[in-house]
């Protein structure tokens, strides 16, 4: 199934983003070359709540917003595992995106 196939190459480069960096949905698809798909990879962060191995709470939109802390257990657990890999959250959006933010990079993968 091509979505299948689309959500494990999120996750493939979720699971590169370093402790105490975070990336946006939008930059995930840029690495994916499908720019346009930022959607799709917030429909694959959100399918993978239940999997411990991907760290979702370090993508967020490109602004910084913590646009998906719905789909984290508690009310703040998204910007709480933030906070303690020292990235500063002020009113559910990440203060000095620039200095956190990383730039996916498939040729990597």
């Amino acid at each position: 199934m091509v979505e299948d196939n689309f959500f494990e190459r999120v996750y493939a480069i979720a699971r590169q983003i370093p402790y105490g960096k975070v990336t946006s949905y939008g930059a995930i698809a840029k690495a994916l070359g499908t720019a346009r798909s930022a959607r799709m990879v917030g429909w694959a962060m959100n399918a993978c709540h239940n999997m411990d191995d991907i760290p979702a709470h370090r993508v967020v939109n490109r602004k910084g917003l913590l646009t998906g802390k719905h789909y984290f257990d508690g009310t703040n657990l998204m910007q709480q595992l933030l906070e303690s890999e020292g990235i500063v959250v002020e009113n559910n959006q990440i203060i000095d995106l620039e200095k956190h933010f990383w730039t996916p990079d498939v040729s990597t993968m």
